[in-house]
This record gives structure tokens, C-alpha cells and sequence, in this order.
């Protein structure tokens, strides 16, 4: 396909029939020239099919396109949106955001490939061989460069590719101060337009006054401006969303605005709703109190969205908000990143958030503009408007200059703080990238922090302690210690010539790879050398919930404290600090994580948990998605130790975490259809083993499952051989 037919499919596949302003500027600085671009455009300012025109291009040279997105719902949403719209064409598009111990070789089979960057990061990790086939890398939401979470990984991704492939390079962002400081770290030349498809007026409210930018103004007439602002949206046949700052505000907001909205419903709202608010209760098998208001507020027509839901639960709000059934959405920041959900009136409720370092301090501008950025919706609306609630007079004046006149603040690098160097550090080695410490500091000379802080000093002296601490770990070696079995020792020898060589173990090289921090390898490794008897079930759980990247439990009440003294007092294999030891206090939250966990695996259900432990099902399973990931790493780190017998037991737990069983249950748990209620009365009905099961009659097994799932069942059973994989369960 030449320039113009690609532009032609693009436009035809998306329902545009010209390119709008920043699509031209893209063009004409080089788009389908071989050209880096950094785009810095408004929220739904047409930044995508930028990307699409940059990757059916890099297609139609025969080679790969990878589109990086900071989060995987955005990644899912993405992913269905080019498959249906290219995939008719013949292009194989992917995904790619799961299983981070993989090098994923399918992927050698497609063209455009959507992931992560932890997943990207986790596959380089590995040397990927279709890694060097990439013509093409897409950063959406670059400016998260600036998030401390998420922002060194993307910048590692994009050095260390532009090392393997020399791609070309497409950066999307939000409208940045220093979009061109970034254009020049990647080479690329930088664009940017304050054009949108959707006019947005920016007001701030203040004493029932909403002034705008373009100029107009709104009176109101009640007490509560956010209120009567969501009602008068309805009132229009619009949508309204509002940022509310925690939780419990976004739970409070909508019931008090689903008071107002429910009388507005037709018959057929109603009905739809209904039918909504009964996917949602019965998403988990026992519904909690969060659930139970969640469903209640949607059936008014509202909804709360945070990270305390489950993805699922969130994914029926946004579909239904998406197609005008749900009317409000009250939401913390996150929604405000990434998914495409945006409404006619976006209300920025809250503008200062608490921080441990500051106490409550205003929101940072970009995402205020970001939140702003939703309001309008492209294909539905002419204008939008999103309007920011100032509570004082100080309050009013500060944000009207910051937010609504005020450019976003410029992003920096994250990269310079040690507990991110070790993990990066250790990949860089373990993959053969930096065979040398002069290896290392040219690589990150190369990053954006390299480039926007020039003197590399400081992190030299941050990587020469995070060498150290890799050295006492085990994990890397230096200068001309023998390397017997490492793939390395040629480069290791070059290395030694420059001065100051550096080559991964076995050992470190394999916690690379299960993409851990090395605090949290050593963590397992010696708890693992001390418990040569193997870990009983809550102290595995134990000292998984003790690591860095399960974030122990906080708050200790005064209803704890007899739980943890009994897991305390009972518990074999717990090491327990001295009650004076700074560690004493993660240790005594990283029990009662434990005890949550535990519970999970004796078949408490998501309500049990939430009400004794405070853990809403999305932190449930966020977390349960975090053990069954360190539970692995565990296992492979026992197996590399030749710690054969425990091998056995962590798997055990494992499972039992996935499913949320106890071992009695593990026989049956992995029957396509049989989850643990129904492994419960089946086990209860003293059918225990895949045995029992063969042995029963068909009839009596559709007493107990009803007779669809007990002839799947059968089925399922039937088709082994005395060799397959359900056999090996019995035991």
C-alpha cells in the first residue's frame, strides 16, 4: 500500500472522511517519511488514528508495529478496536498483557502487537527474537513518563528497543510544557495543537457562579453545585461525570445524585438497569456490602467507579455508560487515564488530595487537564463543558489561574531512585545488554534522564550501591570471577579489558526473568534456605505478603489484635522481629494480609474478607492476582535452589489461592465448569476424586450440578484416555 491508500483505509475504517489539523501537521512533519513524532494534543483530538496511518505503514514494509499502553483494560480495549476494524484487511493483530515469565513466541506471527510495558519489558527480558522484526513503536500516554509507578519502565522500553531495533518512534501525549524536550531525547520532531473535534468550555464554579473560558456564565440556584450541575446535564439529555478525590466519596456521591436521577427514568431505563444492577450483585459468588450499593446506585441510573470493584463490574459500567444507560458516574482520578469514556459534563469535585509528604495538596495541572479532557463526546456532542467546584475564595483564584488559564507543568524522568535502579539494573546485566559498568552508565546517558539532567555523578553513586547490594545477593558477579555455564563470559572478557565487568548468575539472571525486585528474590530466597522442612501454608503466605510488591495491609484496629496473636502463637515458620524492631510493623500487616489470604484459601467468601479485613473484591483480587504471580516466582526459585520438597507444597498453595479452595478440594477445582461452590457439594455429596465421578450415574450427578454442567462433566471425563491431564489430579 502506498501513502495514500493507507490514509484512505484508515479513514474509512474509523468513519472519518478527512484528517483533521493535528493529523495533517503529522503528515506534513513526516509521518509516512520514516520520521520519530511526539504528538502533544488535547484528549479525542484524533492522536490514534495517527497511530493506525504509522502502523498500517510499518505493515505494508514488512514489518511489526508494537502499540504500548499504560494499562491493561486500555490495552483490551485497544486490542478489540484494531482487530475489528484491520483484521478484515489481513492484518494479525494481538495482545499481549499476561504471563510475565514468557517470551510469548506466537507473537513472531503477528503485525501489530498492543501490550504494556511491563509486558514489553518482561518479553526483552527474555530476547525475544521477533523483537529486532519491530519497525515500529507506539508510546500511548507518554506523558506518563512523569508517574513514578509507571513511568521508568516505559523509559526503559523505549531505550533499550531503540537499541535492539531502531524503530521508529510514535509518541502520543496530552498537551505537555516540554513536549519538545522529549522530541529531542527521541530524536523525533515535536507537534503539538490545542485543536479538539468538540468545543470545551473550562469553568470554575464559586458561590453558585460558573464562570467559562470561552467566555459565558452560569447561575445557579441551590446549595450543592455538583448537585444541580449532574441534573441539569440530565435535564439536557447528556451525560455527567464526577472526580470526586477518594472512595468513599465517589460511593456517597452517587447515591446523593441517584436521589435526584431516578425520577427521570423511563420504563425502559428502568428495565435495562435493573438488568445491569443484577450482572453486578451476582459477578462474585457472594455478593458484598460494596457490591449490594453499587447495584443499588445503578438501578437509580448512577454509578461509583474505583479500583475497589472488580474489572468486571467496572466493565459493565463503562459499556453501560457508553451506551447512555447509566446517566452519572462518580469516579476517583484513575478513570480520567487512558479509557475512552468521556461525557458531555465532566465535574472536578475534589482538587486537592491527601499525600504523606505534603498533607492535602492541589492536583498536579496535567491531571486536572486530563479529567477536563473527557468532558465532550466526538461523533455526539458540538460542545462539552468541564467544570471545577472551588470551596473557598483562595481556592477559586488559585485554580482559575492553575487550571483553567495555567499551562500543564513540564514531565521529568523517575528513573533515579535506587529501588527502580536495582530491578533495571539487574535486567540490563542479566539479558547481556551491560556486560560492563561502563555498558551500564552509557545506557542510561541514553535515557530521558540522561538526557534532561546531563550529569550522570549522582546516579553513578545510586548504581554503585545497587551493584553492591546485586553482588551480596548473588545475584551479578564483577571482574574476572569464574563464569562456568554463563552465555556471557566472551562479553564478560571484553567488559574486563574496558574495566569493571559484570555478568549476571544463574540465579540472578532466572529473578530477572520472573520480573520481581531483587529486595523481594533474597526475601524468598532466605526464607526458602531457612525452612528446609518446607513452609507451612500460612507462613509461605506469610512471607509473600511481607514483599514489596504485595503492599502489606495498614491499620491495625483493636479488632485485629486477636487473630494476629492466635496466627502468631500457632504458626510454625513465622520469624518474628523483636516488638521494639522498625520492621516489627510490616511484619505484623503482612500477617494480617496473611490471615486475609488464608481465609480466601479455606473458602471465606469476597464478603467474609471485606467485612473482617476491610479488602474490597478489586483489592482482592489485584492481590490474588500478586500472590499466584510471587507463589510461582517462589516455586522457581526452590526448583533452581534444588529445594525439590517443597516444590510439592507452593504449588499445592498455588492452586489453592487461584481457586479459593482447600486441598480437599484441588482434585476437583480444575473441571472446565466446576468452581468452588460446586467442588463443595460435590465433595459433600462424597464425590471427592475425578474416580468418584467416573463412577457415578448421569442421573444422580444432575441432582447435584443440574444437567447441563453434569454432562459437560461427563464429557470432560470421558475424553480422557487413563493418560491426560485430569487424570493426574486424583492424587
Amino acid at each position: 500500500m502506498d501513502g495514500e491508500e493507507i490514509v484512505r483505509k484508515v479513514l474509512e475504517a474509523s468513519g472519518f472522511e478527512s484528517l483533521n489539523p493535528p493529523q495533517q501537521l503529522a503528515l506534513k512533519a513526516g509521518l509516512l517519511e520514516g520520521r520519530n513524532l511526539v504528538v502533544a494534543t488535547p484528549t479525542a483530538s484524533g492522536k490514534t488514528v495517527i497511530a493506525e496511518i504509522a502502523c498500517l505503514k510499518a505493515v505494508a514494509e514488512g514489518k511489526k508495529a508494537v502499540y504500548i499502553v499504560p494499562l491493561k483494560a486500555l490495552a483490551s480495549e485497544k486490542y478489540e478496536e484494531f482487530k475489528s476494524k484491520y483484521g478484515p484487511m489481513g492484518i494479525r493483530v494481538a495482545i499481549s498483557i499476561g504471563d510475565l515469565d514468557s517470551g510469548d513466541d506466537r507473537l513472531s506471527g503477528f503485525d501489530i502487537i498492543v501490550t504494556t510495558s511491563e509486558k514489553l519489558d518482561s518479553l526483552l527480558r527474555h530476547n525475544v527474537r521477533w523483537a529486532e522484526d519491530i519497525g515500529l513503536v507506539v508510546a500511548d500516554e507518554v506523558h506518563l513518563l512523569d508517574s513514578p509507578e509507571r513511568g521508568p519502565t516505559l523509559e526503559i522500553v523505549l531505550t533499550r528497543i531503540g537499541q535492539i531495533a531502531k524503530p521508529r518512534v510514535l509518541a502520543l501525549s496530552a498537551t505537555i510544557s516540554n513536549y519538545k524536550e522529549l522530541a529531542a531525547w527521541l530524536g523525533a520532531e515535536g507537534i503539538s495543537s490545542d485543536y479538539r473535534p468538540v468545543l470545551l468550555y473550562r469553568g470554575l464554579c464559586f458561590r453558585n457562579t460558573v464562570d467559562f473560558i470561552p467566555k459565558r456564565k452560569i447561575t445557579l440556584d441551590g446549595d450543592d453545585a455538583t448537585l444541580e450541575l449532574a441534573e441539569r446535564t440530565l435535564k439536557s439529555g447528556k451525560q455527567a461525570l464526577v472526580f470526586v478525590s477518594t472512595r468513599r466519596y465517589a460511593e456517597a456521591g452517587a447515591e446523593k445524585i441517584g436521589e435526584r436521577v431516578k425520577g427521570m427514568l423511563s420504563a425502559e431505563d428502568k428495565g435495562r438497569l435493573d438488568g445491569i444492577a443484577t450482572d453486578i450483585e451476582s459477578s462474585l459468588e457472594h455478593a458484598t456490602s460494596q457490591c449490594r450499593r453499587l447495584a443499588a446506585v445503578v438501578r437509580d441510573g448512577v454509578a461509583f467507579h474505583h479500583a475497589g470493584e472488580t474489572s468486571k463490574q467496572r466493565r459493565l459500567i463503562e459499556d453501560a455508560f457508553r451506551a447512555g444507560t447509566i446517566k452519572v458516574i462518580t469516579a476517583t482520578p484513575t478513570l480520567a487515564f487512558g479509557l475512552n469514556l468521556p461525557a458531555h459534563t465532566v465535574i472536578i469535585r475534589d482538587l486537592k488530595r491527601f499525600s504523606s509528604f505534603k498533607g492535602m495538596d492541589y492536583l498536579p495541572v496535567l491531571e486536572v487537564h486530563q479529567m477536563m479532557g473527557r468532558g465532550g463526546r466526538p461523533k455526539y456532542d458540538k460542545e462539552g463543558q468541564a467544570i471545577l467546584i472551588a470551596k473557598t475564595k483562595e481556592d477559586a483564584e488559585y485554580c482559575w489561574e492553575r487550571y483553567i488559564k495555567g499551562e500543564p507543568e513540564s514531565i521529568t524522568s523517575k528513573l533515579g531512585v535506587e529501588p527502580v535502579l536495582r530491578m533495571h539494573a539487574l535486567a540490563l546485566i542479566a539479558s547481556g545488554v551491560t556486560p560492563s559498568k561502563k555498558d551500564l552508565m552509557d545506557f542510561f546517558s541514553r535515557t530521558f534522564y540522561g538526557h534532561q539532567f546531563g550529569d550522570m555523578g549522582l546516579l553513578e553513586g545510586k548504581l554503585d550501591r545497587v551493584l553492591d547490594l546485586l553482588e551480596g545477593f548473588g545475584f551479578i558477579e564483577r571482574e574476572g570471577r569464574p563464569a562456568s555455564g554463563s552465555d556471557f563470559i566472551k562479553a564478560s572478557a571484553m567488559a574486563s579489558e574496558r574495566g569493571g565487568g559484570i555478568r549476571p548468575t544463574k540465579l540472578g539472571k532466572r529473578v530477572s526473568e520472573l520480573y520481581i525486585d531483587p529486595l523481594t528474590a533474597d526475601r524468598l530466597i532466605k526464607a526458602i534456605k531457612r525452612s528446609p522442612d518446607g513452609f507451612t501454608p500460612f507462613s509461605l503466605l506469610q512471607t509473600i505478603a511481607e514483599t514489596i510488591e504485595m503492599k502489606p495491609l495498614a491499620g491495625i484496629a483493636k479488632k485485629d489484635e486477636g487473630y494476629l496473636d492466635e496466627a502468631m502463637n500457632s504458626e510454625k515458620g513465622l520469624l518474628i522481629p523483636n516488638e521494639w524492631d522498625p520492621a516489627y510493623d510490616e511484619f505484623i500487616r503482612s500477617v494480617k494480609l496473611a490471615c486475609a489470604l488464608n481465609e480466601w484459601a479455606e473458602e471465606a467468601g469476597e464478603d467474609s474478607i471485606m467485612e473482617g479485613y476491610g479488602m474490597t473484591p478489586g483489592e482482592l483480587r489485584a492481590r490474588l492476582e500478586r500472590a499466584d504471580w510471587l507463589l510461582y516466582a517462589t516455586s522457581e526459585l526452590a526448583l533452581l535452589l534444588g529445594q525439590m520438597e517443597m516444590l510439592h507444597g507452593i504449588r499445592k498453595m498455588r492452586l489453592r489461592m487461584k481457586y479459593g479452595v482447600m486441598e480437599e478440594l484441588l482434585p476437583l477445582i480444575r473441571l472446565k465448569g466446576i468452581g468452588r461452590a460446586r467442588a463443595r457439594m460435590l465433595f459433600r455429596s462424597r464425590l471427592a476424586s475425578l474416580n468418584d465421578l467416573r463412577k457415578v450415574p448421569l442421573e444422580s450427578l444432575e441432582k447435584i450440578l443440574g444437567s447441563k454442567t453434569a454432562r459437560d462433566v461427563k464429557s470432560q471425563l470421558g475424553e480422557s484416555d487413563g493418560s491426560g491431564p485430569l487424570d493426574g489430579l486424583d492424587g
